[in-house]
């Protein structure tokens, strides 16, 4: 793509992992957002969650205790997601995932995603030569989960974590680096024996994740950036109608686990009021734990229990599968309209023959903030190997 100065800011807002001012309205940013977009194409027709639905190969991003209940024993998915394409056509969230089951209670998994802003290009006149730049994130991992119970798995991953958003041109100096950090997940899975009732057989699930503990971002000296520590909680609902039909409903809440942003002075200065002393939100992040943070977060609002509550975010989804070769799924998310407005309304479909699946979804905006993601369509390809594990 070619002059993108007009649009440039954009992409950096959307990125954030640069973003010290923070919004009148408190809105949190972190580093590394893109950690917190729906990475697959089963998720982002189910509302974005996934960290109480029932097992795929995508799990690892939402809950990687599910694949001790994986009913394949090895499981390979890919998936690309265009972002803004609205604005250009070379920025893309890109998913590789893998997983193994060990034995019955185990199994092992890792996974590759890869945040690309495309290619800028830079010149210091219409004549002058080019000079390129391609801003990317990414994150690799591995987890390894265990049945502690025939009903309920834990797992732990650890992840590499890389922003790398530096524009080196003559005329952008700075000491800025590309940030390097780790982040560990810490989640859990439940899933019930098939219950009968009347006119159905019934099965519950239920599911947690802390994803993302780790240690502040750091780009410089003076620039640190909490990472995406986020806490997903999730519960749904299996209906067997038959032997070949079942409708799945699922509910999630989450909530980032970081400081939320200061009061701002009103003299317009760019500092923060925080209450004994005047600082800038670079002095502010640099004064906070990674760790203290993640308690420090449920009572930190400003406005105190009424803002915090809205930092939640809740998604509902519904998902009809016939046999497990084709499925349909409709879900929502919203989030605060002072905490980013992201409101949604997502369509997705899942068609598997023998060992390979392909899933799709699409998403509509619902608010007044403009999704990245509104109009786009997300497909994903699974190959499912090895032996049968029965779980159902």
């Amino acid at each position: 793509m070619k002059n993108k100065f007009v649009w440039l800011t954009l992409v950096l807002l959307v990125s954030s992992a640069l973003l010290n001012a923070q919004e009148a309205n408190r809105k949190i940013t972190t580093a590394l957002p893109f950690l917190q977009v729906a990475a697959d194409a089963r998720a982002g027709g189910l509302g974005d969650q996934g960290v109480a639905t029932s097992p795929d190969a995508f799990s690892q991003q939402w809950n990687a205790s599910k694949y001790a209940f994986a009913q394949k024993e090895i499981g390979v998915a890919l998936n690309v997601t265009p972002y803004l394409t609205r604005l250009v056509n070379d920025i893309i969230l890109a998913n590789l995932v893998g997983y193994k089951r060990l034995n019955e209670r185990s199994a092992v998994s890792a996974s590759f995603r890869y945040f690309s802003l495309g290619e800028i290009e830079f010149r210091e006149s219409a004549t002058s030569e080019a000079n390129i730049q391609k801003p990317n994130e990414l994150s690799l991992d591995v987890a390894y989960s265990l049945r502690l119970s025939d009903r309920f798995s834990m797992a732990v991953a650890g992840r590499y974590l890389r922003s790398d958003l530096r524009l080196q041109t003559s005329n952008l100096s700075g000491d800025s680096n590309a940030g390097n950090g780790f982040g560990v997940d810490i989640t859990g899975y439940y899933q019930s024996e098939e219950i009968p009732y009347r006119n159905f057989d019934g099965r519950w699930r239920g599911g947690f994740a802390i994803t993302n503990i780790g240690p502040k971002l750091k780009y410089s000296a003076d620039q640190e950036s909490f990472i995406p520590t986020n806490l997903r909680l999730g519960g749904g609902f299996d209906f067997g109608i038959d032997q070949y039909n079942k409708v799945s409903v699922t509910a999630e809440v989450s909530k980032l686990l970081v400081p939320t942003p200061p009061v701002f002075d009103t003299d317009g200065s760019g500092q923060i009021d925080d209450g004994d002393e005047i600082r800038t939100f670079d002095e502010f992040v640099k004064s906070k734990s990674a760790i203290g943070s993640i308690f420090s977060s449920f009572n930190d609002a400003p406005d105190g229990f009424s803002e915090e509550l809205q930092e939640f975010t809740v998604s509902l989804s519904a998902e009809y599968n016939y046999n497990d070769v084709f499925a349909l799924r409709a879900g929502y998310f919203n989030e605060h309209e002072s905490k980013g407005a992201r409101k949604f309304f997502t369509l997705g479909a899942g068609f598997k023959y023998t060992s390979i699946g392909i899933d799709m979804s699409y998403l509509f905006s619902t608010s007044n903030t403009p999704s990245p993601l509104d109009g786009t369509l997300r497909f994903g390809l699974t190959f499912l190997f090895g032996q049968d594990y029965r779980e159902f």
